[in-house]
């Protein structure tokens, strides 16, 4: 087995919350993913064998979304989203983005040498009102500018 017990348990509990065991499929990734930082190709397979799915049920919501990374590309410790809705695209999210590129060092999707950071863009965050948003993880970070960005990355770091 390559899921831990803990991880079984935790994709278990969710089953009597839904009507069928293939609705607990989005959750099962989002349990995998949370604590593995990506879903390999064993884990699809369980998952699938838990749901009583086919790995290629499993892989196919995976990739829908595609919020999910696979074992060859793993997140980093932190997951760094720079919006780049309308909203946050007039009031310089492209240029916030491009800043992280060049301080980081990556290009988007990718991961710092060390792991700490992946940067990653989002089409839209529902932040329009603290634009240019970014969220770190799962936490809102709002009016991020060029300016601040030292600062958020030291935060990280």
């Amino acid at each position: 087995m390559y899921l831990s017990d803990d991880i079984r348990q935790r994709i278990l509990a969710y089953l009597p919350r839904y009507p069928s065991k293939q609705a607990v499929t989005l959750p099962a990734l989002h349990i995998v993913h949370d604590a593995l930082r990506c879903v390999s190709h064993e884990a699809i397979r369980e998952i699938a064998d838990m749901l009583d799915l086919s790995p290629a049920q499993v892989h196919d919501t995976m990739t829908f979304y595609q919020f999910f990374r696979e074992e060859n590309a793993p997140l980093g410790q932190t997951r760094l989203w720079v919006c780049r809705s309308l909203a946050c695209g007039l009031r310089g999210g492209e240029e916030l983005l491009e800043t992280f590129c060049q301080k980081l060092h990556v290009q988007p999707g990718g991961t710092t040498k060390d792991g700490k950071i992946t940067l990653e863009f989002a089409e839209c965050l529902g932040a329009c009102e603290g634009a240019p948003a970014v969220m770190v993880n799962d936490e809102h970070r709002h009016c991020v500018t060029a300016e601040n960005v030292d600062g958020l990355l030291r935060e990280l770091q």
